[in-house]
């Protein structure tokens, strides 16, 4: 893993932002959102509601931790986590031959397709190397 500070902080700032402005875009179309959920035919109507009002706070709020340093090692695992299963379902749609928008980016939406696979990873590596310089930091100092 990387342990340049100047990197890890553009890291934290890119992770940070890009979930921040996903998350807002979001908050303000909860029906919308909901709606991309379902159309993944994963998780049933009720489920993609509350995925619609909880999902984007978390992103937000991991994001401003991330870019403040605040819960960095936390917020970053949490995000990896929501990568993680985001790359499965991108995955799994697209081999199910399912052709719908990611719901990534609210309004802005865009097809499911290997750039977003490709974009979602590097955003993975990132965040891993966020969370594993945040718990070496941590084990140092015997937390």
């Amino acid at each position: 893993m990387l342990r340049n500070k100047f990197v890890l902080f553009a890291f934290r700032f890119v992770v940070g932002g890009i979930f921040i402005w996903a998350g807002l875009l979001k908050i303000f179309e909860p029906l919308g959102f909901a709606q991309d959920i379902a159309n993944y035919r994963v998780f049933p109507q009720g489920v993609s509601f509350f995925l619609a009002l909880i999902l984007p706070w978390i992103e937000v709020i991991c994001g401003a931790f991330l870019i403040f340093g605040i819960f960095r090692g936390a917020s970053a695992l949490l995000l990896s986590g929501l990568l993680s299963v985001f790359l499965v379902l991108i995955i799994l749609t697209i081999l199910r031959g399912i052709d719908i928008d990611c719901g990534c980016f609210g309004g802005l939406n865009r097809k499911l397709d290997y750039k977003l696979i490709l974009m979602d990873s590097v955003l993975l590596f990132f965040s891993l190397n966020i969370f594993a310089e945040a718990r070496k930091k941590a084990s140092r100092l015997n937390i």
